[in-house]
């Protein structure tokens, strides 16, 4: 058994899979709401237990047996970055991003956890070389994920980026794509070729933001604005498109950071359009978001489904179907193999 948890802004997801060889069946999931400490923010002892509680009762609730659990980081808490070296053996590359490193990152290298992997080696180059992804992250973040699950009598037995684990459930064998995921506080960007993450970018712009701009507005409560934004979203045919013409410009804005990070991958990275943009998280279900992010981009854009490498009961798939997008951080930490 493997157990994946997604620790969002606004939800917690967490999911449980079975493996036999490479088969993987889906043994339980569930999501819970709470209202409690944003966890990337400070929150004292009495905060994190009252998470840890939610957290216990979400097991509880979805028949979770698992007790070790692998957690994402919040992509806009990480540093990522792509660093290409000679071609060098594992242990040379191990040494060598020890000393990179300290250029690369932001805070001091004693107060980061860092972590690399290897993208691409091309041996025919000239001069040969390989792509080698970067990945910090502070140590005091680090050590708060993993007290909130310790508390709720969990073992964290490894700990990623949600880019990572979102690129294990969405990512398609032999395609690059772009993965879209949208959250509560932030949007990230992943590009994939095949199930490598070559590119990664988070940006403080959000389901959030969206509401608020219909508050605003339309003189409403966010309560009200969240609930129109979900029901009407980018449609130009209903409610006299005030909800689109509200929150277009802000939509606009993550149109032109996806088209940015296309642009540097292509230019920086020798690497080829995504064929495909699928979106993940609470806010990829956006009315008429799809279509006009087929028109602004010129690219095939898809709802990601990361339960479509697991296998289920067809009732369960169908319960789950509404929800997909919410589970794939959670499902890719529980696909992720033991190493």
């Amino acid at each position: 058994m493997s157990v994946g948890i997604d620790i969002g802004s606004k939800t917690i997801k967490a999911v449980e899979i079975s493996k036999d060889g490479s088969i993987l069946s889906l043994k339980a999931a569930g999501v819970v709401g709470y209202s409690g400490p944003y966890v990337e923010g400070v929150a004292t002892d009495a905060e994190l237990a009252s998470l840890a509680n939610v957290i216990k009762k979400l097991f509880s609730d979805a028949r979770i047996s698992g007790r070790q659990v692998a957690i994402a980081l919040p992509e806009s808490q990480v540093f990522t970055r792509q660093i290409k070296f000679p071609l060098l053996t594992d242990a040379e590359i191990a040494s060598a991003v020890k000393w990179e490193a300290e250029q690369y990152i932001p805070i001091p290298i004693t107060e980061a956890i860092v972590q690399h992997q290897v993208l691409e080696r091309k041996e025919n180059a000239s001069p040969p070389e390989v792509t080698v992804l970067l990945v910090a992250a502070p140590r005091t973040l680090v050590e708060k994920y993993t007290k909130i699950v310790s508390l709720a009598g969990l073992v964290p037995t490894f700990v990623e980026t949600e880019l990572m684990a979102l690129v294990r459930s969405l990512s398609i064998e032999g395609k690059t794509v772009l993965i879209l995921d949208f959250g509560a506080k932030s949007t990230d960007i992943a590009i994939a070729k095949g199930t490598s993450l070559v590119f990664s970018r988070s940006i403080p712009t959000a389901g959030e933001a969206f509401t608020r701009a219909i508050a605003q507005t339309l003189g409403v409560t966010t309560v009200q604005a969240e609930e129109y934004k979900k029901a009407y979203g980018l449609s130009s045919t209903q409610l006299e498109a005030k909800i689109k013409t509200a929150i277009d410009p802000i939509f606009r804005i993550v149109t032109d950071e996806i088209k940015k990070a296309i642009h540097f991958y292509q230019s920086e990275g020798g690497g080829e359009v995504p064929a495909s943009v699928i979106l993940s998280g609470g806010t990829s279900g956006l009315p008429e978001a799809i279509p006009l992010l087929t028109k602004l981009l010129g690219i095939e854009v898809i709802i990601g489904n990361p339960f479509a490498k697991v296998r289920m009961e067809a009732d369960t798939a169908k319960s789950l179907a509404a929800y997909a997008p919410l589970y794939s951080i959670a499902v890719g930490l529980a696909m992720r193999e033991e190493e």
